[in-house]
């Protein structure tokens, strides 16, 4: 995959920059990323705020030229998941995918990812919107309503926001090398392996909704399978704990 990166000092979306790019015809293909040092108005899953302050965290969009069956899509971000799990791990950071799509260090987060399809003519892909903690302080990550961790807190040092996405380049590439070949099917054991065990309890909210169990696999295409009292459940959405 050629990559081709635009970097911005700030972006109120990064996800939503690119898009525009896109809908305006500008040409884009495969490996278009659009990066920013700060991002104001940025947006997770659930409507939830995805904020950056300035050359703290890496910010940024990759585009996907691929007519993508909505399916599908959940199992792209699980492909992106890999992706940073392997660089984290490479700097023996310990970390591990969350279904759907984080990415945790023990339970902290330390990067969300979020996908969308977007048609225009001629052309159907995919943005893939990555928000990694790099050189977030301990005094900025207890702050936040959730537990979140950095690149700097596990690993005791600075990282070059620049250098950070060039190394993200060649997991990127391979895991979702391995989503363009096969979908979920090519993910599944690593997915597995790295997001189980089989049998552990997990608990999902969705909205108002509350379910409880052990996790009893990964579907066809990344739904989280969850064992209940009354009988197996296909869950697609959800807050997992």
């Amino acid at each position: 995959m050629n990559f081709q990166v635009e970097w911005h000092e700030r972006l109120g979306s990064t996800n939503m920059y690119m898009k525009d790019l896109v809908l305006q015809g500008s040409g884009i293909e495969s490996g278009k990323i659009v990066a920013a040092r700060e991002q104001t108005a940025g947006r997770g899953r659930s409507d939830r705020q995805w904020l950056s302050s300035p050359a703290t965290n890496l910010c940024f969009s990759l585009y996907i030229e691929a007519d993508c069956e909505l399916i599908k899509i959940p199992s792209l971000t699980m492909a992106a998941a890999l992706a940073v799990t392997d660089h984290l791990n490479t700097l023996k950071i310990p970390a591990s995918p969350k279904w759907p799509n984080d990415v945790l260090v023990g339970n902290k987060k330390i990067c969300g990812i979020l996908s969308e399809r977007i048609d225009h003519p001629g052309k159907t892909g995919m943005i893939i919107g990555i928000g990694l903690n790099v050189n977030m302080p301990t005094e900025e990550a207890e702050i936040i309503d959730r537990p979140a961790t950095s690149m700097l807190i596990e690993s005791g040092q600075a990282h070059d926001l620049s250098q950070t996405l060039k190394n993200l380049f060649q997991p990127l590439e391979h895991w979702i090398g391995e989503w363009e070949n096969g979908g979920f099917y090519n993910l599944r054991k690593i997915w597995t392996e790295k997001a189980g065990p089989i049998g552990k309890p997990l608990s999902i909210h969705d909205g108002n909704l509350k379910k409880h169990g052990t996790l009893s696999g990964f579907g066809d295409h990344g739904e989280l399978l969850l064992q209940t009292e009354s009988g197996l459940e296909t869950i697609w959405s959800g807050d997992v704990s």
